[in-house]
């Protein structure tokens, strides 16, 4: 899966090739090279006692500076089920420059949800599944569960990520040009020509429960922090279909989530996948208090 794997302009003029899926970028192709002998392999910690996690430090709530990101925890599930000790190399860019900027030049050795099969790195085995959904008041009664179910009269704001499948959605459903002032005013209208510019996932759900918007629709796990913390006000649907273009390209809504590894770097690889297996529980038990809702592995 490519969903953020798939850059936005902006970042692709950057050079910038993309980090931790998150489903969020879909539509245009990155910039993917050929990993250069010194990118490739394992670095001097591949296998010492410690796991080098590449992570973003402003990437709330998969990973920030204070460690209370969902991801964060799961690293250290992850490590004390290798036997190590996890140490994370934080960057104050945005995650989807952790394989270029920290990964590639050996200063970490692990990125966290990435997709299945990006080609930039080998993927361990999925250790969730979710899928984009949408965020609704409970009292609004909004019951959808397709993607064509934000195109229902009475929907006329929509609050979502910039670089997302969602653009597509409600171009579709016919909403997207109503909802372009709306949503670049999240921004405060920032220009993304040499900048990557992106609405917090927490913006998300507070416009929701503010009023502000009519519906979101997320990355469920962008979501389901802030959803949970609502007291009930706000309802967290996963999306159950696919969405096909009109080119009859088909943009997948649901999908897996995988440990990034340099190419090459065999031996680690197979540790985290013996790893990811024995934590399974406990990374479960994590994203189930994230609120974050599951689909099967195989699904």
């Amino acid at each position: 899966m490519f969903a953020k794997l798939l850059l936005t302009a902006a970042a692709l003029a950057l050079g910038a090739t993309a980090g931790p899926a998150r489903a969020e970028t879909v539509g245009v192709i990155p910039q993917v090279h050929e990993p250069t002998a010194e990118e490739r392999g394992p670095s001097p910690t591949s296998m010492s006692d410690r796991l080098m996690v590449c992570a973003s430090a402003k990437d709330a709530p998969y990973s920030t500076a204070a460690k209370d990101g969902f991801e964060n925890r799961i690293a250290d599930a992850l490590a004390q089920a290798m036997g190590r000790e996890v140490e994370f190399v934080f960057s104050e860019r945005a995650s989807i420059y952790n394989v270029r900027d920290l990964l590639e030049p050996k200063q970490c050795d692990v990125v966290f949800g990435i997709d299945p099969g990006d080609p930039r790195v080998e993927t361990s085995e999925p250790y969730f599944r979710t899928a984009y959904a949408f965020v609704s008041r409970a009292d609004a009664g909004f019951d959808g569960h397709r993607w064509q179910d934000a195109g229902r009269d009475g929907l006329k704001r929509f609050a979502t990520r910039i670089h997302s499948p969602a653009q597509t959605m409600l171009k579709y459903a016919g909403k997207y040009e109503d909802n372009l002032a709306y949503l670049y005013g999240l921004v405060n209208f920032k220009s993304n020509r040499n900048a990557f510019t992106e609405v917090a996932a927490d913006r998300l759900a507070s416009e929701v429960r503010n009023g502000e918007a009519d519906l979101a629709i997320a990355f469920a796990p962008d979501v389901a922090r802030y959803v949970t913390a609502s007291d009930g006000e706000l309802r967290l649907t996963l999306i159950e279909n696919s969405l096909e273009r009109q080119d009859g390209v088909t943009i997948p809504l649901q999908y897996g989530q995988t440990v990034g590894v340099r190419k090459g770097d065999d031996a680690l690889l197979k540790e985290i996948n013996e790893g990811l297996a024995k934590a399974q529980d406990q990374i479960r038990t994590i994203l189930e208090e994230e609120g974050i809702p599951l689909l099967p592995l195989s699904s």
